[in-house]
């Protein structure tokens, strides 16, 4: 969502893109904006997963509000856990393909040819929030943060945590396997 109103230009994005350049958090009333906007729309109306978000216990408390307004069910909250030394390294060799934003990484999924897309051949670039010293402040950031919303959700008992060190295919089944169940109660 963030990353579509950069896209678009849009008013709220043009008030969010200086501080996501410098890795800092958007403030809750632009990010809770863009997020009742998007669950408004009609791909979301059978479900929907947000990522990197709520980040805050205002923002949680905002969605809240947002999901009874809208009539959605907020059914479940999902706590990745991976160790911060490895997430930086992993986000910072993050690689995107300029023409249809295919995912890379220099780690574990690297391109046939380096700085190239092995789908469509367009150059591959790193996101401006993907360098190092950006992902440690947003890793730190997150710290700051995710304790109050570990808390919250779990004692709702609606906090998932899923092993994010293994592989992603891995990570993406026990992900699956999560949101399974919780759909199917």
């Amino acid at each position: 969502m963030l990353r579509d109103n950069l896209a678009a230009d849009t008013a709220l994005g043009k008030e969010a893109k200086p501080l996501i350049e410098r890795g800092e958090l958007v403030p809750d009333h632009i990010v809770l904006r863009m997020v009742q906007d998007r669950i408004a729309q009609a791909d979301c109306r059978n479900g929907f997963v947000l990522d990197g978000f709520p980040r805050t216990l205002a923002q949680a408390r905002g969605l809240e509000r947002i999901c009874r307004s809208q009539r959605t069910g907020c059914l479940t909250a999902l706590n990745i856990v991976v160790q911060p030394d490895l997430l930086a390294r992993r986000i910072a060799n993050r690689r995107i393909c300029k023409m249809k934003g295919h995912i890379y990484n220099l780690m574990d999924r690297a391109p046939i040819h380096p700085g190239i897309c092995d789908v469509d051949g367009s150059e591959l670039v790193q996101r401006p929030d993907d360098r190092e010293s950006v992902v440690r402040e947003r890793i730190h950031t997150y710290e700051n943060h995710a304790h109050p919303l570990i808390d919250y959700y779990s004692a709702r008992g609606l906090l998932h945590q899923v092993d994010g060190a293994a592989d992603p295919d891995t990570v993406t089944t026990n992900l699956t396997r999560v949101l399974n169940s919780v759909k199917h109660r």
